[in-house]
């Protein structure tokens, strides 16, 4: 009984989550405009928030950016020109995913890189003895297994009481 009064809270949960932060009033009435200024909006980082788009953050500054996109969409902009003008006021910080070049093309090969430097060295590190190596010769295996498998001689075995000691 328990199972699926928890999935049913899970799931409010989870609507209430993706209940998206636009207002009513903030909506254009052309729908094509309007899915346009979603859809760029989606490409937006919020600068408070820093992990949300601009169209999912309730934010203040995310809701005036929301306005801008809107404005510049109604007054004719293409939507690269309307990313170009928030880039231009806030920075490529802006963009949740920035362009791969200039100083952004180091971030985004750095992952990568050291991804491929870690298993190099994972590989490198576990390489396999050399197979030139000759094997042993029959001299040298019986030699080998004559060896002690205990302790060396010149170290007392603790568990063995102590020759000396009992004879006296």
């Amino acid at each position: 009984m328990r199972l699926p009064v928890i999935a049913v809270a899970l799931v409010a949960l989870m609507a209430a989550g993706a209940a998206k932060a636009l207002d009513p009033e903030e909506q254009l009435t052309d729908p094509a405009l309007e899915s346009r200024a979603r859809a760029l909006a989606q490409q937006l980082r919020c600068p408070v928030c820093q992990g949300e788009t601009v169209d999912d953050s309730d934010a203040g500054v995310a809701r005036d950016l929301r306005g801008l996109l809107r404005a510049r969409l109604q007054a004719g902009d293409s939507d690269t020109e309307a990313l170009n003008a928030v880039v231009t006021r806030f920075g490529e910080s802006a963009l949740l995913r920035p362009d791969a070049r200039g100083a952004n093309l180091v971030l985004w090969l750095a992952g990568p890189t050291l991804f491929g430097m870690a298993l190099l060295g994972v590989v490198l590190g576990r390489r396999r003895p050399d197979p030139s190596e000759p094997p042993l010769s029959p001299a040298e295996r019986a030699r080998l297994t004559g060896l002690p498998r205990s302790p060396a001689p010149h170290v007392p075995d603790p568990l063995q009481p102590d020759a000396r000691r009992s004879s006296q």
